[in-house]
């Protein structure tokens, strides 16, 4: 599964407000240990020209971005995308609509505190733990008073919001790529103090309200509400050994490419080949021998395209794609219905594997449109999970309508299908709250991978609240470009 939640480290709320009596200001107050957090400008409260504002501040562990990165958990700069995600928090005050919060990184440290009331601010911090609206931390000010942060375009976001109920959900990417380099001191990064998240500063000098905007903050009690950094990123692979094709002229040159991979396991593990390392790999393409039981005669030479370089090559010029994972790229023209790679070192070659026998498959255009059915099973769904273990789901599929042609012998199941494009979605069942939404789109984040013995995702377990019902849906992309809903829910339990 490509997602990885990380749950905000510190938050606080600062203000300007006055307090009840309209003339003393709540600078002073500490609201670090309230579970939600809220924006707001005020016109004209206590004078017709004042004006009084709130923003609060929400810090992440960026350490734990650059652990999970070293140990190859999230992909390489590049290669993820970040997305801060705030909750709306439902509440029975005026809510401000059809305008703009504006999200900036934080250009000091500061301290959370343990204030609590965002009513009458009564817990003061002026001397002790707890950013308020004129100190950063205790005895040291901010250099602006509000907080202080930066405006350039990289650390700088803006989220918009149309009926005011909405939540937050912004790609920052430039800005955690900033964060993580820190600890590097690379050339443009920033310290990690978070983010302070305010209305535009021509939105607070209006001469309106916008009150009041509230989000939950990390101490609420509803666990998927907690403000997060998701990372995103399409981790499918898509191991054509299964569903291999010859080449044809109703295929583009692209579509025309077929790629299989290398798991190179050692003792439950996946490793790098010791002389390949992150390297390049060569591939040669062979047919089998009667039995299709193994290699037979020389490779076969193919055309020009994916990682064959010039036409009629004999080898496959292969890549690195993960720890112990290698995949080669190409197409096929020759006549033999079942063929074996055999992945080597190149010249003096090798030898590192050979692969089971492919079988290469023909395509055919047709007179009607199609709207295919499916029957989708999760073939090893257990009831119960735990929150430490990361789960792969293995899927089942075949057409509704599934009727063979029964010749001289009949197989017990039909063949397994690949959806070329599938994509899961979490939901609890107790109230249908999505958990993870469908990743369908720019960034396909929730696409199911698939290899020679069908489509599958990994799930790390530890995303989910324990002690309750989930279930997965499913979606595939038809021929027609349209995504159609399984109908099935699989449910099983987090403990």
């Amino acid at each position: 599964m490509a997602i990885r939640r990380y749950i905000a480290s510190a938050d606080t709320t600062i203000t300007n407000a006055f307090k009840s009596d309209l003339s003393t200001r709540g600078t002073g107050s500490s609201m670090g240990a309230s579970d939600v957090s809220e924006a707001f400008t005020i016109y004209g409260q206590a004078s017709s020209a004042s004006t009084e504002s709130m923003r609060f501040l929400t810090q992440f562990p960026i350490a734990d971005f650059s652990t999970d990165r070293t140990a190859g958990t999230i992909p390489a700069s590049g290669s993820v995308s970040f997305y801060l995600r705030l909750y709306n928090a439902r509440h029975s005050q005026t809510l401000p609509k059809n305008f703009n919060l504006i999200i900036s990184a934080v250009s000091r440290s500061w301290e959370e505190g343990t204030g609590l009331d965002m009513e009458n601010y009564t817990d003061l911090t002026y001397d002790e733990t707890g950013a308020n609206w004129e100190n950063a931390s205790s005895g040291v000010t901010w250099t602006t008073a509000g907080g202080d942060y930066y405006t350039d375009s990289s650390s700088s976001f803006t989220a918009s919001f149309d009926d005011g109920t909405e939540d937050v959900e912004l790609d920052i990417t430039p800005l955690v790529e900033q964060w993580v380099n820190s600890a590097g001191n690379v050339l443009g990064s920033k310290d990690n103090y978070g983010v302070i998240v305010k209305f535009p500063d021509a939105q607070e000098s209006e001469t309106r309200s916008y009150y009041t905007k509230k989000f939950f903050a990390r101490g609420t009690e509803f666990w998927y509400k907690r403000p997060v950094l998701e990372a995103r990123w399409d981790s499918s692979t898509k191991d054509d050994a299964g569903s291999f094709y010859l080449s044809s002229s109703l295929f583009s040159a692209e579509d025309n490419l077929n790629t299989i991979y290398l798991y190179n396991n050692v003792r439950g593990q996946l490793k790098n080949i010791p002389g390949v390392g992150e390297g390049k790999i060569m591939v040669s393409v062979y047919s089998g021998s009667t039995s299709n039981t193994t290699t037979s005669g020389t490779a076969y030479t193919l055309p020009i395209g994916g990682g064959v370089v010039t036409n009629n090559d004999l080898n496959i010029t292969g890549t690195y794609v993960s720890t112990g994972i290698y995949s080669a790229s190409f197409a096929y023209t020759s006549s033999a219905t079942t063929i074996f790679p055999v992945w080597h070192s190149g010249s003096t070659p090798t030898a590192y594997h050979t692969g089971s026998g492919i079988t290469v498959n023909t395509i055919s255009s047709s007179d009607y449109n199609p709207s295919p059915s499916y029957v989708t099973t999760i073939t090893n769904l257990k009831s119960v999970y735990s929150r430490h273990e990361e789960a792969r789901f293995r899927l089942y599929v075949r057409q509704k309508d599934w009727s063979p042609t029964i010749y001289t012998k009949a197989k017990s199941d039909p063949d397994n299908l690949i959806i070329e494009d599938a994509y899961y979605r979490i939901i609890r069942t107790i109230d249908d709250l999505d958990v993870v939404k469908y990743g369908t789109g720019s960034l396909n984040y929730t696409r199911l991978s698939f290899d020679v013995s069908g489509n599958y995702f990994d799930l790390p377990v530890s995303l989910l609240e324990k002690d309750y019902m989930y279930g997965i849906k499913l979606t595939y992309k038809l021929p027609n470009g349209f995504y159609k809903e399984q109908p099935h829910v699989f449910k099983f339990r987090v403990e």
